[in-house]
């Protein structure tokens, strides 16, 4: 919000935001446009990017305001079960409690379409975790693009998949994502069409492994 004196009067602009629009290759994404990607996140950015399960809304893991754009993007509560996107499973012991038979499990299906659920750690920032069960959910994406967005990042993304209200499904048009939501996020990464089947969601925050959700990732190691 800009707040400005013409004429006498007192006028006030609203400064819309426009969204960069990156086009990165899928296999070999370019280096130049991660840093950028990772420079905006670190500044306090949103930004819509692909993942191995349709396209997701991410921001810094400490960034409270990008959250609260987040969810009011998504028209999400602080209840909603918020993702941890790590580039691979040597950041699970920083931010959940995990055992070695759950370690053993992640470590033979990942990377992929998974969303694993556990307690969190005192790493976690409270605003991400379930309020009631304290839990956080992690990922390890099978896709380039994210896998070098993490490696530039250095650290785990704050992610939730890009479901639009009312809508059931991710989004996977990138050309869509840029016609509804250019002016409420800083960057739309480009990384082509995708499935629009969500994560298979798998809870190890209690005693006995729970199959939430069935989506795009075989259950079958996890029954």
């Amino acid at each position: 919000m800009v707040i400005a004196h013409f004429n006498g009067k007192l006028v006030i602009q609203l400064e819309l935001i426009m969204s960069q629009f990156f086009y990165v290759h899928p296999d070999n994404p370019q280096g130049r446009l991660m840093k950028q990607a990772a420079a905006i996140i670190s500044q306090g950015g949103v930004i819509v990017y692909p993942t191995d399960s349709g396209y997701a809304l991410g921001c810094h893991i400490g960034d409270k305001k990008a959250l609260e754009r987040i969810c009011n993007i998504r028209d999400i509560n602080k209840e909603h079960n918020f993702t941890l996107m790590c580039s691979d499973l040597s950041e699970l012991s920083e931010y959940t409690r995990v055992d070695n038979s759950a370690f053993r499990l992640l470590k033979n299906n990942t990377p992929g379409p998974y969303t694993f659920i556990f307690k969190g750690s005192k790493e976690v920032p409270k605003r991400l975790l379930n309020p009631k069960r304290k839990t956080i959910g992690i990922r390890v994406p099978d896709n380039a693009i994210a896998q070098a967005l993490l490696a530039e990042l250095g650290e785990p993304i704050m992610s939730t998949t890009l479901i639009m209200p009312g809508a059931d499904t991710a989004e996977f048009d990138p050309e869509h994502i840029r016609d509804i939501l250019e002016h409420q996020v800083d960057l739309i990464i480009n990384g082509g069409h995708l499935g629009e089947r969500p994560t298979t969601v798998i809870d190890f925050s209690n005693d006995d492994v729970e199959i939430i959700r069935v989506g795009e990732g075989d259950p079958t190691p996890f029954q």
